[in-house]
């Protein structure tokens, strides 16, 4: 936690300003007293904790655009009341269910974001822990408006008490107003109206006819010359009402005094509510401030360096604010910062130390996303002219004795701010203490942005490893600084140029020039050199980035064009496949024509024409389907191409990339395979093995084998389930044809039964068929009325 005087650093980099902002943002009084108390913590979990808790409220943000907790009031003096008994008025209680609806309505809209998409863990969490109370504040609101006072229906006796006091009110008036009309006091009445004194109705009366009007005078007006004059006519009714209305207040007092007990009842849940609350406004403001300023939530972690991404000061106009980058920390932990008055040295130096107490302290910072501080153990400044009149101390005294304070504080893990370090006193020596601080706090370990004017230092700087320098841009041309931070390179004296820019006379200023030591000068040389090394990177970086950009621009053109390429070149083959697929049915069913027509006229001149001849006509004319070779679309199964294949073995036919049968070897590589009804040769090296089947016995060239291995191809039953009418007739024609030549006399078509539309389109196709002697059902143990039998001629 932080020190008792670390207020002073506070002060001086103007973070009670920033804590100031953030309360801004917040909605309760509850809310607003934890940010004010909201201080850096240099407990790794403890400040985790805090940023993650600051994420989940920027989150929560997004995901609802505006969470408001507008309806929390500070009820805390309410339920100390509460607590021993006291009544509360009907503001209070309002305030207490007001409080209870709002915090409802926050835990219902942690609620509603789904916790997969964004988790919240610590929100969800405190909603967890509010007790909504509604039954509370239910009757709360039933018995009490949103002014406070008590309604009418809050009881039975309340609201007959006030209908009767309207009724004796009524009468006081019409009896008043009956005196008013009355010709003979109308001329002692000062004014027309009635009026109340005392909760009394009276009457406005002149001074002189106090005696003459009659009644009890309850006040008069400064001048005196107005008696506000009760008449005796409504003395009775008045007392009458005040009776009504004591009574209503005992009444209206027992309502409260009920009420106030069930809130003291859950005290210490609605004081639960209020911490649960106060910290949600805690988060949401953290939130709303990061929103505002565009920032983001930096990391922490242990031995990691400081790095900062287009930092901005957030006190400072985003309009007028330069960003800045820094990186600080192994292998330099000094940063020795030069430049200009009015550069924006001290306004860098407070943006680096800023962002490091807010970032302790759980809070988004202005900077790019990236960015992030290591676990410090304290922010030390010593910043601006702050010499003691008091102490009649000079301003290199009070900058000596604050870092004095400092040195006696700072262990390996402090981030120490000086601002002009060393000036106040004889340059040299100046320039040589400061050195010697450096030096000290570098072997302790300590990370030190220093800014100075000294030539001495940016030499150190550049010597000492551990130790970087950097500037603030100068703008020769103009004569105006341009606040940019440049690390690496040291400030250069732009004395002589602004001289030069002026018009000071060019011998005056060569003059100048020759009283500076040889070293100055070399080091003026050198600042100028690296300086302009500075401007050609930069300028290279710039190109660089363009011409990244213009490859990454071109590379996904490309790929979109290759992508593109790749849809037209599978649309193409697709297109390609169904062609070769047409190409190829239209030839078989040309053959299956031939061939019926063939065994037609087998039929009708029996002795001219032999079963092997229809064979060998068939063999002829599949040999005259045409082989299709199309890339091959990929497949699960791609089987091994090199294994020796042998007749009955499964393959994969690679150019199809379809499932087969080999029937036999014909030589030379190659094979003639079954795909599904199709028979064709096929090359070996199309070929692929993937299981190996019933072997093929006998000579494969013999006539009498012929039809045996036709029939180990084509097997004794047909599914025809799920096809429609036109493709189960077209497959039954082809189907029965092979039967045939099989040697099948009997054969079995499986259609299901489903609705039967498919069984009775297949047997009025195998009623006119030439081929079919008979056909009937299933029968027991055959399928029933799944199934139709078909007798071959």
């Amino acid at each position: 936690m932080p020190k008792k005087d670390d207020h002073h650093y506070f002060r001086i980099l103007e973070y009670d300003a920033i804590i100031r902002t953030v309360s801004d943002h917040a909605a309760s009084t509850p809310g607003k007293e934890r940010i004010a108390s909201l201080r850096p913590s240099y407990d790794l979990e403890e400040v985790r904790r805090r940023l993650a808790a600051t994420l989940e409220g920027l989150e929560l943000l997004r995901w609802k655009g505006s969470v408001s907790l507008s309806g929390v009031r500070d009820i805390r003096p309410s339920l100390r009341r509460a607590r021993i008994g006291g009544i509360l008025e009907g503001g209070e209680l309002i305030e207490i269910a007001d409080t209870l609806a709002a915090g409802r309505k926050i835990c219902g809209q942690i609620a509603d974001i789904d916790a997969d998409k964004a988790p919240l863990p610590h929100l969800r969490s405190l909603a967890a822990r509010f007790e909504g109370l509604k039954s509370l504040e239910e009757e709360i609101r039933k018995c009490v408006d949103d002014q406070g006072v008590v309604k009418d229906r809050a009881s039975s006796a309340l609201a007959r008490v006030r209908r009767t006091i309207e009724r004796v009110q009524e009468q006081v008036r019409n009896v008043s107003e009956q005196i008013l009309r009355n010709p003979h006091y109308q001329k002692m009445i000062q004014e027309p109206i009635i009026t109340v004194r005392n909760d009394r109705y009276v009457i406005p009366v002149k001074q002189e006819y106090r005696g003459a009007f009659g009644g009890i005078i309850h006040d008069q007006s400064a001048s005196g010359a107005t008696l506000f004059i009760e008449p005796e006519a409504v003395v009775q009714l008045n007392n009458r009402l005040r009776e009504l209305q004591l009574e209503e207040e005992r009444e209206v007092e027992r309502i409260l005094k009920e009420l106030s007990a069930q809130v003291g009842a859950v005290v210490d849940a609605l004081a639960a509510n209020v911490e649960v609350l106060a910290e949600m406004d805690l988060i949401l403001a953290k939130a709303r401030f990061g929103r505002s300023i565009r920032g983001a939530v930096p990391t922490i972690d242990r031995d990691v360096p400081i790095r900062l991404k287009k930092a901005r000061h957030p006190l400072i106009s985003s309009d007028e604010v330069v960003p800045i980058d820094v990186e600080l920390g192994e292998p330099h932990r000094v940063m020795v910062i030069t430049g200009p008055n009015t550069g924006g040295k001290t306004v860098s130096l407070k943006t680096v130390g800023l962002l490091a107490l807010m970032a302790h302290a759980g809070l988004p910072i202005p900077a790019e996303e990236g960015s992030g501080f290591p676990l410090l153990s304290g922010v030390f400044a010593d910043i601006g002219d702050e010499q003691s009149i008091e102490q009649s101390l000079s301003t290199f005294s009070s900058h000596l004795n604050h870092i004095i304070q400092i040195l006696g504080k700072v262990d390996g893990r402090s981030l120490v701010l000086l601002d002009e370090l060393g000036a106040g006193t004889d340059p040299a020596e100046g320039a040589a203490l400061a050195v010697g601080i450096l030096d000290h706090l570098l072997e302790r370990g300590c990370l030190v942005v220093a800014t100075t004017h000294y030539s001495e230092l940016k030499v150190f700087a550049h010597a000492r490893p551990g130790v970087i320098n950097a500037s603030v841009e100068f703008d020769v041309e103009t004569l105006r600084p341009t606040y940019r931070l440049l690390i690496g390179i040291p400030g250069k004296s732009n004395a002589f140029a602004i001289a030069d820019r002026l018009g000071l006379p060019r011998e005056i200023i060569d003059r100048a020039k020759a009283q500076l030591s040889s070293e100055e000068n070399r080091l003026e040389e050198m600042i100028a050199a690296l300086s302009a090394d500075r401007r050609a990177a930069e300028e290279e970086r710039r190109q660089a980035e363009r011409l990244r950009r213009e490859a990454d621009s071109l590379h996904a053109e490309l790929k979109k064009k290759m992508g593109a390429w790749e849809e037209t070149k599978g649309r193409l083959l697709e297109s390609a496949r169904r062609e070769a697929r047409s190409v190829v049915a239209r030839a078989e069913r040309e053959a299956e024509e031939i061939l019926r027509q063939l065994r037609e006229w087998a039929r009708r001149r029996p002795d001219q024409l032999k079963e092997h001849q229809l064979i060998e006509a068939k063999k002829r004319l599949e040999d005259a389907v045409p082989e299709m070779k199309l890339p091959a679309r990929p497949s699960e199964d791609t089987g091994d191409p090199n294994r020796p294949l042998k007749p009955g073995d499964h393959v994969l036919v690679r150019t199809l990339n379809q499932k087969g049968e080999i029937l036999e070897d014909l030589g030379g590589e190659e094979f003639q395979v079954q795909v599904g009804s199709l028979k064709m040769k096929v090359l070996r090296k199309d070929l692929a093995w993937i299981g190996s089947g019933k072997p093929v016995q006998g000579d494969s060239r013999k006539k009498t084998t012929s039809v045996r291995r036709t029939s180990e191809a084509v097997r004794p039953e047909l599914d025809l389930r799920g096809k429609m009418v036109e493709e189960a007739v077209f497959a039954i024609d082809r189907y029965l044809d092979q039967a045939i030549l099989a040697g099948y006399r009997e054969v079995y078509l499986i259609h299901g039964k489903g609705t039967g539309a498919l069984r009775s389109g297949v047997q009025q196709f195998l009623r006119n068929h030439p081929n079919v002697k008979n056909y009937r059902l299933g029968g027991h143990g055959e399928g029933g009325s799944g199934v139709t039998v078909v007798e071959l001629r």
